[in-house]
């Protein structure tokens, strides 16, 4: 079995592997007014149809807005896209402005938060029922919680580079592997994303809960609580998490295990969502009572996924034609920049993905899997204390995050070394140097930068709030760069046209689409009678 650097130098014997590297950006924003306030205004009319327009949706609430790019293959045109579509949404806002944060704060009462709205087709209305249940469920001030998600696939010449010849279904089999190889890994060192880009080291006091007591939280300005050495509150218990799903048994060692347990987990019923009850009333309160009502209610930090086919779901996706690509998902948005995101984190990724996958990853077991796990949760809550230490899976050697982080950097410094290759330059070597500065220096973090602004502006609501008027004036400032306004405007036009097509189209009533959408459960609420 070859090792990390044989590897390495495989596939970077043909440098355009690693120069079509495929990127793509989500990034979650909520509305807010000149006040700093939630939007209680709808989906502005100017930005389409949330169900169809292909850069523009939204998440769980309808000041939710999600921003999305299409797959990229290089990093200025990613970010390029990402402004654009900021750009146009400000235009078609008014004077309400996007929360530059990932952990809200000006939320009155939850009654205050609006579903997401998609029109009145099935797939619509299923859609907004989705997030009913996830609201009866967690709660909405936890679905309002925003984050960057971050897609990364590689070409086809870079497993040629990496398996050599193979038949097409060898080849599917061993890029799948290949995958969930990087998830493992990812699990295993991705603590480091949180300790880099964490943003989210303090939060308002309607995120604590009665079992935080022991966190020993202090205060600053009106109503904001923080850790001292945290990095992304948004990570921990007290953010964007499913205590649901605690006791899952979801594995990473196939795409097989994989699905099994995510069906397991799909058709196993659940005691306590069971109590909200499906429909009271003759009104639809969740799509139905197992742990997971859908696929897309499993949270984790990373995932496996495959474009889906009309009508099919993504665990039918990847059954048919394996792991295309993988989603990370434990990016806070970056205050700091008026898209959430930077070029050095998106060069970071590029670099650590690259070593995921490329490095040794042996089989994982559950017990594994949770010690992990708990590195993540000490990184997450503590990972600027200089001494912390992290676990080396469950067989009790321990080293201090510093120490392991600069044994990960330099292997990634050999991969930015072949990637400034291929593409010319140094901006990857830049970006790495840049960074392990912050592994020396903990106070240079974006945690340790936004918990400083936090205290100087005595709260996040002031520091929030003038950070989204400097976004906005500097978004409306800056002119086009890979689209054109007429180009948004009648994307926004189209979306309006296909949502009316597909609510012309439906055939079955709600409750009977909901049935057949989930004929394979073994209990059905929907059929009628």
């Amino acid at each position: 079995m070859m090792d990390f650097s044989q590897r390495l130098e495989r596939v970077s014997a043909n440098p355009q592997a690693l120069t079509q590297i495929g990127r793509g950006l989500e990034r979650e924003a909520l509305r807010i007014t000149p006040q700093g306030k939630l939007s209680p205004q709808p989906h502005p009319a100017g930005l389409g149809s949330a169900l169809t327009n292909q850069w523009i949706t939204t998440d769980f609430a309808e000041s939710l807005l999600e921003f999305i790019t299409p797959v990229s293959r290089n990093v200025d045109e990613l970010l390029s896209q990402l402004s654009d579509i900021h750009k146009f949404s400000y235009s078609q806002m008014g004077e309400e402005m996007l929360w530059p944060m990932s952990m809200p704060c000006y939320v009155g009462d939850e009654s205050d938060i609006q579903l997401a709205q998609y029109g009145s087709s099935n797939i619509g209305r299923m859609k907004t029922l989705y997030r009913e249940g996830l609201k009866r469920r967690y709660g909405s001030v936890m679905q309002i919680i925003s984050g960057v998600h971050f897609n990364f696939s590689f070409p086809d010449s870079f497993w040629e580079q990496l398996f050599g010849e193979q038949s097409d279904s060898e080849r599917q089999a061993a890029v799948s592997d290949a995958y969930f190889a990087l998830i493992r890994n990812y699990y295993r060192f991705g603590w480091l994303i949180p300790y880099l880009f964490g943003a989210s080291p303090a939060l308002c006091g309607s995120f604590l809960k009665r079992d935080a007591e022991h966190l020993k939280f202090s205060k600053t300005g009106a109503g904001t609580y923080f850790l001292p050495q945290s990095t992304a509150l948004r990570l921990s218990d007290l953010g964007y998490t499913n205590h649901a799903q605690s006791a899952l048994r979801i594995g990473f060692n196939s795409l097989e295990q994989y699905l099994e347990g995510l069906q397991k987990a799909i058709h196993t019923p659940s005691e306590e969502f069971a109590e909200i009850g499906v429909k009271v009333d003759g009104e639809l309160r969740q799509l139905n009572t197992n742990v997971l009502q859908i696929e897309n209610e499993l949270y984790a930090p990373i995932r496996p996924k495959r474009v889906t086919q009309s009508g099919e779901k993504p665990s039918e996706a990847l059954s048919r034609g394996g792991v295309e690509y993988i989603e990370v998902r434990s990016l806070d948005v970056n205050p700091f920049s008026p898209i959430g995101i930077t070029a050095d984190q998106v060069r970071f990724l590029d670099l650590f993905l690259i070593w995921t996958v490329l490095s040794p990853s042996d089989e994982m077991n559950d017990a594994e899997l949770a010690c992990w796990r708990d590195n993540w949760k000490k990184v997450v809550l503590g990972g600027r204390d200089s001494e912390l230490q992290l676990q080396i899976g469950c067989s009790g050697e321990r080293l201090t995050l510093a120490e392991w982080a600069k044994h990960v950097f330099a292997e990634l410094e050999q991969v930015a070394i072949v990637m400034d290759q291929a593409h010319g330059g140094d901006a990857y070597q830049q970006t790495l140097t840049k960074l392990a500065g912050w592994i020396d220096n903990p106070n240079l973090t974006l945690s340790a930068q936004v918990l400083r602004q936090i205290e100087a502006h005595e709260g996040i609501g002031n520091f929030g709030l003038e950070l989204a008027v400097r976004h906005s004036e500097w978004l409306k400032a800056n002119g086009y760069s890979r689209y054109s306004l007429a180009e948004f405007e009648q994307e926004a036009a189209d979306s309006v046209a296909k949502q009316q097509q597909i609510e012309q189209s439906d055939v079955l009533s709600f409750e009977a689409f909901l049935a057949d959408y989930f004929a394979d459960l073994e209990a059905n609420a929907f059929r009628e009678a």
